[in-house]
């Protein structure tokens, strides 16, 4: 899940040295490769650039990312949607405990860098590397969340029902987040993944019911992919 912190860092134990030295080389190399392709375009970008420009060695960079796509796809943080999965109240419904983790990581991943969320999932849409790449990795954070089902439910994590559930979020997660970058970035994207949920939670008659409740859809009228920064 491309998701940013979901809580506070007061509230985690803190982290020692080399952890923290692995996270601070990540995020350089993320950083380096953001202002490489805001430069020049994603295909231009190459792994030794990247890695003159975060002050690394390439295969340091190969180290923390096996692949070009991972840099741009991969965040600190899918862990934490097990953590925060299970601090939820016992009592709570599951499609109540799912949409809440979900959303605050969405206003999370937007409100730490907006720009950053708009260039990944503009790269999503536009670049088929990455695209295929975003769907291998969907099969690592499906696996926390059969977990977090398992748990809440005490259905087997390695069931049918509950591998279709798990994937069914993330690839609603997947579609809200290109759908957003289709269309220019416009609206919330928070509110476009709560929309995703309730398609997932209560079927299509109601998001369409919902839909025109809200009004015309963003980008409605403006071309795909327009007024992207």
């Amino acid at each position: 899940m491309t998701a940013a912190r979901i809580s506070s860092p007061a509230d985690r134990p803190r982290l020692g040295l080399r952890e923290r030295k692995k996270i601070k080389t990540r995020e350089a190399i993320r950083t380096a490769t953001y202002a490489l392709v805001r430069e020049q375009g994603y295909d231009a970008t190459t792994i030794d650039q990247i890695a003159e420009r975060a002050e690394v060695s390439p295969s340091t960079v190969f180290r923390y990312f096996p692949t070009k796509e991972d840099i741009v796809l991969t965040d600190e943080y899918d862990p934490v949607l097990l953590e925060e999965l299970r601090a939820r109240p016992t009592d709570e419904p599951w499609p109540e405990s799912i949409r809440q983790v979900m959303l605050a990581a969405a206003r999370a991943g937007v409100e730490d860098d907006v720009e950053v969320a708009r260039l990944r999932t503009r790269l999503l849409v536009q670049v088929p590397a990455v695209r295929s790449r975003m769907m291998e990795s969907m099969s690592v954070t499906g696996r926390l969340l059969c977990v977090a089902i398992a748990e809440r439910t005490g259905h087997d994590p390695d069931g049918l029902e509950v591998r279709v559930h798990a994937m069914s979020l993330l690839g609603g997660l997947m579609e809200a987040s290109m759908y957003w970058a289709e269309n220019g970035h416009q609206g919330d994207f928070p509110a476009l993944l709560d929309r995703a949920l309730d398609v997932l939670e209560h079927g299509l008659g109601h998001d369409l019911e919902h839909s025109r409740k809200d009004g015309p859809e963003p980008g409605g009228e403006q071309a795909p992919g327009s007024g992207n920064p």
